[in-house]
Formats: C-alpha cells, structure tokens, sequence
C-alpha cells in the first residue's frame, strides 16, 4: 500500500508513531496528483513548494515532540471559495482572476494552525452557484460528473489526492459530489463551522464542512473545523464535543426515521436497492427503523430556492453590474433571476422556513436520525447529465440532485453522505443520515457503525486514461505554483 490510499486516521496514527513522515506521505500524494489530476482535473492549482515546506516544517515539529494532533503533516484540498492567504483565491471564476487573499479563512487558518500541508486548490462550480462543478470529472467513471459545488474536493478525496478535502454546501454542495464520487461528506449544523472567509452564496443557508474518506476521518476533521467566531453572524456558540470520541459506541437502540413521501419520489431502482439494503444493516446493527412522514414535503424546492437565489442576486449585485460578461452562462442567468424575485416572495420564505424548522424539529424528538438517498440517481453523463423517470418527467443536475438536499439546509439540521454501494455501472450510491441540531456526534456514530459493518468495493477508483475519449476530456486549468 503506497501512502497515499491510507485514511486520514491511518496516516495520522503512523505519523503520531514516527513509521512514516509528513515529507513522505505529502510526497506519494503530489506524485498521486501528477497522475490522476490530468484525467479529472480536480485542483485548479496544486500548491507544491507551500506544501513542500510545510511537510517539512512538519517533519522537523514532530522530531522535536511537537506533535500538533491528528491533522498535523496531513495533506488536505481546498476549495476555491476558501480564502488561503497569499494564493490565488478565485472562486472558480474569471470575476475574481486576480484576488489574492492578504488573511486565511477561518477554517484554513485553523487547519494550518493544526498542522495540516495544503497541496492545493480545488475546483468550484462558479462561486459555488451550481452542482456539476463542470471542469472535473468523476474518479470512478470519468465521462461522468463529479457533482457540486465541491467537485474538486470530492473528485481529489475519491482519487486519493488528498486526505481532506474542503467544502460548502447550501443545496447540498458537500454531499452531492460526496455521494456521486463515493466519499464522506459532512454538513455540520448551521453555525457549527465558521464561514469567514468563505466566499458566500446564500448567507442563511450556507455551511461549511469536510470531505474525507472515512467518517472517521470526518470526525477528526470536524475536532479541527468547528467552534464558535464572532466574526460569522450566523456563528453560534456551544460547546464543542470530541466528534470521534463516541465512534464505535454500539448503535443498538438508536432510532432511525425512514421517509414515506419526499425521499421516496423518482428515485432510481439501484439507488433505493443500495439504500434499503444499507437501512437494513443498520437494523441489524440494533438500530431501530421507524416511519415517518416529512413535514412540507412539497414545499421544499420552492422555499429553498426563493431564498437562495435573492441573497446571491444581493452578493453579487455590483460585481454582476461591472463584471458581467466575465460570468459563466448559467451562473449570471441564475444570479439574474435572483434580482427578479420581489422581497415579499423572499419575506414570505424566510417566514415558510421558520415553520418548516420547526416542525421537523418536532419529528426529531420522535427519532436520533432521519436516514434517505443522498440523491436520486448516480452520477449521469457529463455531456448530457440528464435523467428522465418512468413517468416520463426529465430532469436536470439542480432539479434531481438539490431536493433530496435542501431539507438540511432549510432546517439547519446536520446531514452525512456515507457510501452505501454502486451502481450495475459502477456508480458510487451515498446514503444520507440527518440529526437533531448540533448532535454530529450521534449522525457520525450511526455513519461509521454502518461504514464499519461493510466492505464495499475496493478502492481507490482506477481512473484510467483510456476511459477519455477525444470529446470527453476535461477542460483543464490547473498549474503548480
């Protein structure tokens, strides 16, 4: 096993014990990069002389007992919503070409603090406003998307680039790529993880969160990642538990809510055979499965986006006014249509929202976890990403990915994709665990519980060169800095 196909906990335990350097394991991960970036195009730029010289910082901290943690000389992805300090910070996108962060985000400055080697950025759909992230493609089938907004994270976690790799999500942009390139994917409570520093797309509906391999890997993560900043209005100041400190606790008794309605439209036959078979596991595991009917089911969709799309019309009002044409096609139509929805219509959602929390709250003390698909179907085609169900209705990457999403980030409420199988095609399927507010804890204990009792298939994904025919290449723009 070369270093870079070990977890992040595995790496971390070997280099707490000094059977492997942080120069090293950066080194097979850079190499790692070289082959497989080419082919997916998950980073945008590969930061190699700054992670060179903090795997080395690491190497020389650890010699002299100055272990910082798990985290310390682990290589992490960071996507370009995240600013990082003296580095390119783009947001995917040719409006802000030039922006050089003089500060790190929040999270990175916490990562880096931690010890963490950034090898590089990875690609965002435009200023995260989407989720196909259409420069990248899917380790596991490259003619097939890799999702969004944090494609590149996902796309770089699931090809072994990276042990970490950093995410948003407002619709689902951690947990969609998560499910469709066969990782974990994590957004945290609304509040739980600070967003300064983050390039935002719709303020009260945007998280900040982790991709990784494992959850346990997402567990470490998060012990590094959350805590209260003042700096973040929608920070909230709780305590902040060992999110690894209960994995491997005995689920028995846990009680799982399994949706009746929502999560149960137009979804694809191997997606609901993946996930009833992972529910079942858990059953036998101890964990008690309970239906239950969801809350404004219907009013999901609608609610989401007549919030979403007038907060990033807002952010994005006088860039769009000076900059324009430098947007993307789909990202300057969406942010348009943001300006066009009248502040009665975004006051009548706030309002809608506001019940929407509470009631599925209440469902929550009935149940621990709510346990769905992530999302509908697999990753589809990344020249056509089209579905069309038996009814004949056919939709888009935003229409069939985000309504299996938007619940979480309606309700604030804490949600995990875990891989839970694949596709006759050889798709990753995610199986998506909700929670009561800031309880990541019991969602990550029940995810590793069903991660731990199954082998899936072995990774990491191949990605091979010939899978690329002469119209299926990526459209590169990544360089090493």
């Amino acid at each position: 096993m070369q270093p870079f196909e070990l977890t992040l906990a595995a790496a971390a335990q070997q280099i707490s014990a000094k059977a492997l350097s942080p120069v090293e394991l950066t080194g097979s991960v850079l190499a790692r990069i070289d082959t497989v970036n080419p082919r997916i195009n998950a980073f945008s730029n590969v930061t190699v002389e700054l992670a060179v010289e903090a795997a080395a910082l690491a190497e020389r901290e650890i010699a002299a007992g100055r272990y910082r943690g798990p985290m310390h000389g682990i290589p992490i992805g960071v996507k370009e919503i995240y600013d990082m300090a003296g580095v390119p910070s783009t947001s995917s996108s040719r409006v802000r070409a030039d922006y050089i962060p003089e500060h790190d985000s929040a999270v990175v400055a916490k990562l880096r603090e931690a010890g963490a080697v950034v090898v590089g950025r990875t690609h965002s759909h435009e200023f995260a406003y989407g989720v196909v992230t259409p420069q990248t493609r899917n380790p596991w089938r490259t003619d097939r998307m890799a999702g969004g907004s944090s494609g590149g994270s996902a796309a770089a976690v699931a090809a072994g680039a990276c042990f970490l790799g950093l995410g948003s999500d407002t619709a689902g942009s951690i947990r969609i790529p998560a499910a469709l390139c066969g990782v974990v994917g994590l957004k945290p409570t609304y509040g739980r993880v600070s967003r300064t520093g983050v390039t935002p797309l719709s303020w009260s509906l945007d998280h900040a969160g982790p991709l990784t391999r494992t959850v346990e890997d997402a567990a470490l993560a998060m012990n590094v990642m959350a805590g209260y900043d003042p700096s973040d209005k929608g920070s909230v100041d709780v305590p902040i538990p060992d999110f690894s400190a209960g994995l491997g606790r005995d689920v028995s008794g846990t009680t799982a809510g399994i949706p009746v309605n929502l999560f149960t439209e137009r979804v694809d036959a191997e997606v609901r055979t993946a996930v009833d078979a992972a529910c079942a596991r858990l059953a036998d595991l101890g964990v008690r499965l309970r239906e239950v009917r969801l809350p404004f089911a219907d009013e999901m969709m609608d609610t989401e986006f007549a919030i979403l799309q007038p907060e990033a019309a807002s952010y994005h009002r006088q860039m769009l006014r000076e900059h324009g044409d430098l947007y993307t096609d789909d990202v300057r139509r969406a942010l348009q249509a943001g300006e066009s929805i009248p502040a009665t219509e975004y006051r009548a959602a706030q309002r809608k929202r506001a019940l929407i929390r509470r009631q599925w709250r209440k469902l929550f003390a009935e149940i621990d976890v709510l346990l769905a698909p992530t999302v509908p179907t697999a990753a589809m085609d990344a020249g056509k990403p089209r579905v069309t169900w038996p009814d004949g209705l056919t939709e888009g990457p935003v229409e069939a990915y985000i309504r299996f999403c938007a619940p979480a980030n309606l309700t604030g409420l804490p949600a995990l994709s875990v891989p839970c199988g694949f596709t006759g095609a050889g798709l990753p399927v995610g199986l998506q665990i909700v929670g009561r507010p800031f309880d990541e804890a019991t969602v990550l204990r029940v995810g590793h519980a069903y991660q731990s009792a199954v082998d899936l298939r072995s990774w990491p994904p191949r990605v091979d060169a010939e899978q690329l025919s002469s119209n299926e290449q990526p459209s590169h723009s990544s360089v090493r800095v």
